[in-house]
């Protein structure tokens, strides 16, 4: 990664909405490489949160920079009494109003401020990791006793919060209370005093504590991480000791100035995104808004589900229990990254986040939003001390929304369950009240730290349910961050809603959207506050959508399958032939319902489609899903944006998701792992994947262990068939084009040649046994 420029950032590996290797025209969003390029419905069964460390590596590839200045710009104007005001002095004014605590000149009734000038030149002794995080943390929680008493127009706010997590960060900031509670032994009868006196003791107890281990720091209640790393243990050589005088200058930039990321890329690409649940455990060092504190790790795993039938253990206890990938062989980058993804994946609709890297004198500050990843020029805070007390001191100031936190979701109890309360005026339903069960096993949550991190919650609403009295299972919440430059699920559901009217094979087979909320915090606001290049390209905001609940298509098996599979066959060709185009087939997306005894098939998400009269591709997220998605369209010229996306390779799509399926359940359920092939399609990047798919459709055999009715597998034998001859007689026609230097075909497609396409699946023997009538 070079420097930046006079505009004072740069980027290394942007996604880019433009050709690539001498493309004229751009056909398709191109891969966008990171953890966001798989779908994020869909049920990745069995993968373990290990297998998806190589996309947030890729997430990291795309990291954008910024200067510090402008970072340290930005947090003061959050935490600014009034942060719609620009205020473009507020850094000269701090950076002035900190030097007393810098210089030894401000104390508190428990501590003096020249005591962090003691603590750091402690700090740079040599010595192991686990020596130099105390005086680091005791200069920190010193300056943050200090900067308290500076009186301006940031007032101090502090946050009481309940919740918990699983890991080893070496620092995090927490609220004060939270840092206090694992070591506090007061009793019950205690806990509502807070007097001033008290105030001081919980202070003072906490400085006590800060380098102690407490047990069981929740996740919930992590505000930010802090990585501490020597570059060589016992290092002293070439850490300066601090200044005699601390002077407001100009900044100086550190070697490097931003850390590289290029070393991470690797040669080829990497596994598919995966789900998590929301509530882990955390364990190593920590750091708090109002002080600092060290975590021991927690044996225990968490008990929370984010599927039935999906299972995915912490990422943390995973890297324990193998010796050969522990947390201790990542790059600093990639295990801070790996802590910002539980953070995300512990909190429901979480607006950004920050974490700090620290290795040696330099610290660097890294903010992560949905739209992607961006790291400051470091701050020597040894020698430029002022810069980093006006960094606590904008962090001591935060609100929590301030730190990301969404306040429009409030956590709340019920009946002993976390849950979370969204309210908000609605033009007809009045106020409009939704109870998110987002502690319910039925949750489907997300592990990851850009693209749309889609929750799946089940939702409860007494307007809703006046309006919709006939709502029998109930309904869910979906919420996710969607592209600003694409089409909006709302958008293109009224379009498939006009279309059911005149359909029968679209009616009653696609969502119902009861009810829809766009936010107005789109995340390219603080990409232009810092300077980013291009700050709108891939911009998200969050949207909330409330549907009627569906069951997932994995329940069901052998001919109630393949009914309500080629329902959704059926209305996916009319929409296209409409102008609305999936281009996201996957099993997550094929749902049902029933209605009258009979079992009405649902094509469901309609987050990544487009609509035919768009001008060209919409967004910077690629469509698909990597295990399902059709060979054609997992190739080098595919992923960057150079193959068009058409009909058959969506009905392709549909082939891929049958044969999942059928052969990875049985009556409802996930096979065990060793029984079920296809596991490692989820984790394998694009091309690979592809080569594997490409081996099972040239030679399908049965598997080892097969309980699949054998019709089913006769079926999914002639689908694989009719497969690799349409493949075999293209790549023939297109050698012939080749050698007469025309342009290759079967880059267009008319009406006739997608009934044909589809016509052909429906005469083999199988599809026309698998029709008849149940007697």
């Amino acid at each position: 990664m070079s420097p930046a420029g006079e505009t004072g950032t740069s980027s290394t590996s942007p996604r880019a909405n433009s050709p690539a290797h001498g493309a004229s025209k751009i056909e398709s969003t191109p891969n966008s490489r990171g953890a966001s390029i798989v779908s994020e419905n869909i049920g990745l069964v069995g993968v373990k949160v290990n297998k998806v460390r190589p996309w947030i590596q890729r997430d990291i590839e795309q990291v954008r920079e910024c200067k510090a200045d402008a970072m340290l710009q930005a947090l003061l104007q959050h935490a600014s009494s009034a942060p719609e005001t620009k205020q473009p002095e507020l850094l000269q004014k701090r950076l002035k109003a900190v030097l007393p605590v810098c210089n030894g000149q401000a104390s508190t009734a428990l501590v003096k401020s020249s005591d962090v000038v003691t603590a750091l030149n402690e700090y740079i002794s040599p010595g192991d990791e686990p020596h130099f995080h105390d005086p680091f943390i005791r200069a920190a929680n010193i300056a943050l006793a200090c900067l308290e008493e500076i009186k301006n127009d940031m007032p101090m706010h502090q946050t009481h919060q309940t919740v918990g997590s699983i890991r080893k960060p070496d620092l995090i900031i927490l609220p004060l209370n939270s840092a206090c509670t694992p070591f506090e032994r007061l009793k019950k009868k205690d806990a509502n005093k807070a007097d001033e006196k008290r105030n001081k003791q919980r202070k003072a107890h906490m400085d006590t504590n800060a380098t102690a281990n407490p047990k069981n720091v929740l996740w919930q209640d992590v505000l930010a991480c802090i990585k501490v790393k020597r570059k060589t243990p016992g290092r002293k050589k070439g850490i300066q000791p601090p200044p005699s005088l601390y002077k407001v200058e100009a900044y100086v930039p550190t070697k490097p100035e931003y850390l590289p990321v290029d070393h991470l890329k690797p040669k080829r690409q990497a596994p598919g995104s995966s789900q998590t649940p929301g509530t882990q455990r955390a364990s190593d060092t920590a750091l708090l808004s109002s002080g600092l504190t060290a975590t021991q790790p927690s044996q225990g795993g968490s008990s929370s589900k984010r599927k039935a039938t999906d299972t995915l253990e912490s990422a943390a206890k995973k890297y324990k229990m193998n010796p050969d990938n522990t947390s201790a062989d990542l790059n600093v980058t990639v295990q801070t990254d790996l802590y910002a993804a539980e953070m995300f994946a512990a909190n429901l609709a979480v607006n950004y986040l920050l974490n700090l890297i620290v290795i040696d004198d330099v610290m660097w500050i890294w903010y992560y939003d949905r739209q992607g990843t961006i790291q400051s020029s470091g701050i020597n805070f040894i020698q430029d001390l002022p810069r980093f007390m006006v960094l606590l001191y904008a962090l001591q100031r935060f609100k929590l929304e301030d730190w990301g936190r969404n306040k429009d979701f409030l956590p709340v109890q019920v009946e002993g369950k976390q849950c979370h309360e969204f309210k908000i005026m609605d033009e007809e339903l009045g106020e409009l009240d939704l109870l998110l069960h987002t502690s319910h096993d039925e949750r489907v949550t997300h592990y990851g730290l850009q693209g749309r991190a889609t929750n799946v919650v089940p939702v409860t609403s007494e307007a809703l349910a006046k309006k919709y009295t006939n709502i029998q299972d109930g309904m869910v919440a979906k919420i996710f961050w969607g592209e600003v430059n694409r089409t909006s699920e709302p958008e293109i559901l009224d379009k498939v809603k006009e279309i059911a009217k005149v359909h029968a094979t679209v009616k009653d087979h696609v969502p119902e959207l009861l009810w829809h909320h766009t936010f107005t915090n789109d995340t390219s606001t603080i990409r232009e506050a810092l300077g980013v290049p291009d700050p709108i390209m891939g911009s998200r905001v969050l949207y909330i959508l409330v549907f009627r609940k569906l069951h997932p298509i994995t329940k069901l098996q052998d001919k109630e399958l393949f009914d309500v599979w080629v329902q959704c066959i059926l209305c996916h060709i009319t929409l296209w032939k409409e102008g609305v185009h999936h281009r996201d087939v996957s099993p997550g997306n094929m749902m049902w319902y029933e209605i009258d005894g009979k079992l009405m098939g649902v094509l469901n998400d309609y987050d990544l489609s487009s609509l035919a009269n768009d001008s060209g591709p919409r967004g910077n997220e690629c469509t698909g899903t990597v295990p399902f998605m059709a060979l054609d369209l997992l190739t080098a010229e595919a992923q960057r944006g150079e193959v068009k996306h058409l009909y058959r390779h969506d009905l392709e799509s549909f082939m891929w998701c049958f044969a999942w399926i059928a052969m990875r359940y049985e009556n409802g359920a996930l096979l065990p792992a060793g029984s079920r092939p296809f596991d490692e399609w989820a984790t394998l990047n694009a091309l690979t994947c592809g080569m594997k798919k490409y081996y099972f459709q040239c030679h399908v055999e049965v598997p080892a262990h097969s309980h699949i009715n054998p019709l089913l597998w006769s079926f999914i034998v002639d689908c694989f068939d009719l497969l690799d001859t349409n493949a075999f007689n293209r790549r023939k026609q297109n050698i012939r084009s080749i050698k007469r230097r025309e342009k290759p075909a079967n880059t267009e497609e008319t009406e006739s040649d997608i009934d044909s396409f589809l016509q052909q699946f429906k005469d083999t023997e199988s599809w026309v046994a698998l029709s008849k009538p149940s007697r």
